[in-house]
């Protein structure tokens, strides 16, 4: 490029060429950034240039330079008389150019100080290159830098780098698992690859426990992704939004977002794999002397070595690794992986990678069926619940529980591209069987849910719906494993019913008892109905924040308590009467003021007015305007007067006063205030930016017949909004609609809000033109 070119036009030049990616793009641009640097120092310092050295550190020092990070650089000096002079020489071009800078001017021995307190500094000067100046000061400092970082590794920097990066663990997630992943923060990043090459040019030991070689393909991948973020953005952007997702596949090359988000997820998977390890195995690399043990005279040293006979068969302790014994039937034998993951689960410790090495080379595939042995100890290990989870990563890291079970390279690594999920499903089913663990005493057979709840979404990785799909493949599994044909059957009802309970609870009104006859005839037993709940809840744990809370988890247990006193033979109660003594004194102060009574008793608000049409979606709208979301509703009344009962979540600020509420319900109702501007208003404050993907679905309608004897079921599923309620309940009134109950349950950005509906005559809508103009008027609404 131009020598006169900035900064800046020699950057965006490199930017249009689109063929220009990832690491060679990085390489280019810092070679560019070195020369215009170069000569700004020229300038700067003129002819004055003895005893001066501009030093690149971090990534641009390690030539990964994004098209927007931040110029990492030190000026070094001697003394010189005009360092001031000549660091504003250099750096003021830089901000003009509108280039981020991270500067600092030092003295060598300045520059060793900061770094033996700050380990960023440290870490900086370990890629540290001279870019202009002398050689003679640049190089020395360089390596006495280093030297600190080798003395001072073990007794001072190890510690905070091991606490740094389970903190950024817990701030930021992981790579392989996430949504939208941070590709240089989150766990997995290239933060990871930054410390772990840190760590492997000072630990030489570190090469012997860690597969180095595997970081540089998947680094690769997560930099190849982070240029194209930042060309697309024109400014720092590392976090792999879905909104983005379609675009960088796109100038990738990659089929689509999936293909994408699998290989992201395989990079971070194998760089966070990779990285735990080597801090699982510190004490076996780290420089550090040991500290010095007193014993007792004549006391025996501590054991390398824990005899087999602690362990259990084949299995043998070193050096705080649980390994294969070399008497152990690898080649024969194929539980003997998940054995050997089963010991290290339980006794908290890492399995020998020569171990993982002899299974991935040697074990056979489990035979048709399986044995007993190879089954029971699938289940014990599951049994052991998070501590299991690692040591199933570490065999699935091998090949090993691809090779156990085959299916499971359909899931691997595969993105559920949806804010309701927090997880790959691969992850998301290991996560799923660790948390029903925890559930096992609550259920007749623990087996069945323990495997019920790791292949429970294995349809997922097939074409089809992944349900149906699923109960095929779980058959053909379950028979496979030597599982009885009853228990096949169990585990099949599993997958066919996992959304049962969910779905059932928190959009069908539990007080019908069509609806709990309907959840007992599919359930068809206690035991299989137990296991169901069970698996709803370890499922909905593991699926996110938003999927599992008190609301949800007390309207599954109630469904449950109520389908299981049908599976019992017991008679279900009858319902409470709706108009309670309380609700009649609402109604009754209605009669006499002729204005709205209201009664807030979180986390309901009862409301009783004048029976008018269109009174619930006015109600909703006055709700949704004082931060209420409502999570289910139902009405009643009598002689003029209904009663509306909405159980809500205060999402946004506090729980308003009893007298606002009315006063705005009044002026609701009164058509005083416009209440759809005043929605569209609070909408557009308070909503952030919503991360569509080009396949993410939008509005839906669907129509149950069959849910309920005496009204329709309309479920609407459609992007979450302020006021969506009131909108959609506006158009059913404007349909000649009277809605009877609402259930609304949130999955990530989307919401299902389930309408029990009658004609204003009383009756289902059975007549589909009608329905078909019903369904077309909503999609009009909420899509103008």
């Amino acid at each position: 490029m131009a020598g006169d070119a900035s900064l800046r036009e020699r950057r965006n030049r490199l930017l249009e060429q689109r063929g220009v990616r990832g690491e060679a793009f990085c390489r280019r641009y810092a070679a560019e950034a070195d020369a215009w640097l170069s000569g700004l120092a020229d300038r700067a310092a003129g002819d004055n240039k003895r005893h001066l050295a501009l030093l690149a550190v971090g990534g641009y020092g390690r030539t990964s330079l994004c098209p927007y990070s931040d110029l990492d650089v030190v000026l070094v000096h001697n003394g010189h008389r005009d360092i001031r002079a000549v660091a504003d020489g250099i750096w003021y071009p830089v901000w003009d150019e509108g280039v981020h800078l991270d500067h600092s001017v030092r003295r060598p021995s300045e520059v060793l100080t900061v770094a033996a307190e700050d380990l960023r500094v440290a870490l900086g000067l370990l890629d540290a290159r001279m870019v202009w100046g002398e050689h003679k000061l640049a190089d020395p400092l360089i390596e006495k830098a280093r030297a600190t970082w080798r003395d001072r590794l073990g007794t001072k920097y190890l510690p905070v780098l091991e606490a740094q990066m389970a903190e950024r663990r817990a701030t930021a997630g992981d790579v392989a698992f996430l949504l939208e992943p941070d590709l240089k923060e989150s766990h997995g990043g290239l933060r990871d690859v930054s410390v772990l090459r840190a760590l492997s040019a000072y630990a030489p030991l570190l090469a012997d426990y860690a597969d180095l070689a595997s970081l540089k393909d998947a680094a690769a991948v997560l930099t190849d992704v982070r240029v194209e973020l930042h060309r697309m953005a024109g400014r720092v952007h590392d976090k792999l939004l879905l909104q983005d997702q379609d675009q960088v596949a796109d100038s990738l090359g990659f089929a689509d977002a999936d293909a994408l988000m699998l290989a992201v997820s395989t990079a971070g998977r194998q760089i966070a794999w990779v990285s735990d390890d080597v801090w699982r195995r510190r004490r076996l690399w780290d420089p550090t002397p040991p500290p010095k043990r007193r014993f007792r005279r004549g006391a025996p040293e501590p054991e390398r070595v824990r005899p087999s006979s602690e362990l259990g068969p084949d299995m043998v302790e070193i050096d705080g690794e649980v390994a294969l014994t070399s008497s152990a039937p690898v080649s024969d034998d194929p539980s003997l992986a998940l054995r050997l993951a089963a010991t290290a689960a339980r006794l908290d410790r890492p399995i020998a990678r020569g171990s993982l090495h002899r299974l991935a080379d040697r074990m056979p595939p489990p035979g048709e069926p399986w044995s007993a042995r190879t089954r029971d100890s699938l289940v014990a290990l599951l049994a052991l619940g998070p501590a299991a989870v690692d040591k199933m990563e570490s065999l699935d890291q091998h090949g090993l529980l691809v090779r156990l079970i085959p299916e499971w390279a359909a899931v691997r690594n595969k993105p559920q591209r949806n804010a309701y999920h927090t997880f790959t499903v691969d992850r998301h089913l290991l996560e799923t069987a660790a948390l029903a663990a925890e559930l096992a005493d609550r259920v007749e057979r623990p087996d069945l849910l323990l495997v019920g709840a790791l292949f429970h979404d294995i349809g997922k990785g097939f074409p089809g719906d992944h349900t149906t799909v699923g109960m095929e493949v779980v058959e053909r599994m379950a028979t496979r494993m030597g599982f009885p044909p009853d228990d096949v059957d169990v585990l099949v009802d599993l997958v066919r019913h996992h959304l049962l309970l969910p779905d059932t609870a928190t959009r069908r009104d539990l007080d019908d008892p069509m609806t709990i006859a309907r959840v007992a005839r599919a359930a068809g037993n206690r035991t299989t109905l137990h296991l169901l709940a069970a698996l709803t809840e370890a499922d909905s744990r593991a699926t996110g924040p938003s999927a599992w809370g008190a609301w949800k988890a007390g309207l599954v247990a109630d469904l449950v308590e109520r389908a299981d006193r049908v599976l019992k033979g017991e008679v279900e109660p009858a319902g409470p009467d709706r108009i309670v003594a309380h609700n009649r004194a609402l109604m009754d102060e209605v009669r006499q003021t002729g204005l709205p009574s209201v009664s807030l008793q979180p986390p309901q608000v009862i409301v009783a007015a004048s029976d008018r049409p269109g009174l619930f979606s006015s109600v909703a709208g006055a709700l949704a305007l004082n931060g209420m979301d409502v999570r289910a509703a139902n009405v009643s009344g009598e002689d003029g007067v209904a009663v509306e009962v909405f159980t809500v979540e205060v999402a946004r600020g506090t729980w308003p006063d009893t007298a606002k509420l009315r006063q705005d319900l009044a002026a609701v109702l009164s058509d005083r205030v416009a209440i759809g501007e005043l929605l569209s208003e609070r909408e557009r404050v308070y909503s952030r930016p919503r991360a569509r993907a080009a396949n993410q679905p939008g509005t839906d309608v669907t129509v149950d017949n069959e849910a309920s004897e005496t009204a329709t079921v309309l479920e609407v599923r459609a992007p979450d909004e302020i006021g969506l309620l009131h909108r959609i309940t506006r158009t059913l009134f404007e349909a000649g609609l009277d809605v009877v109950s609402a259930r609304v349950s949130t999955l990530g950005e989307m919401v299902v809000d389930a309408f029990y509906v009658r004609e204003s005559g009383g009756g289902k809508i059975t007549d589909q033109a009608r329905l078909s103009h019903i369904s077309n008027a909503i999609h009009a609404e909420l899509h103008p």
